[in-house]
């Protein structure tokens, strides 16, 4: 009897931290997408943009430690695309 205790209260604390880890997943979709558009759609400079990005992926790492490199892969070229985007002409500048 005391296995099976032990058992369900194992499946219902992994139930918990899942749930917790798509709470943590939907809130960092949800930055992302607000953030997209507030780029695309504000009145923003391209630097305060920039520091926009900077500030989701300091979240994100908040939400997810270790995963910067996540981040890099899934996000940062999404973000990249609407900055050259909006930027177009700013950011050739800058690169020049």
């Amino acid at each position: 009897m005391n296995k099976l205790c032990y058992k369900e209260g194992m499946m219902k604390m992994e139930d918990s931290q899942i749930k917790e880890e798509n709470r943590k997943i939907r809130y960092l979709r949800f930055l992302v997408d607000f953030s997209i558009l507030s780029i695309q759609q504000e009145d923003l400079s391209l630097e305060e943009a920039l520091d926009l990005v900077e500030d989701v992926k300091r979240a994100a790492c908040s939400l997810f430690p270790g995963k910067e490199e996540v981040f890099e892969l899934i996000y940062r070229p999404r973000f990249n695309r609407v900055l050259e985007e909006r930027y177009e002409s700013q950011v050739e500048r800058e690169g020049a």
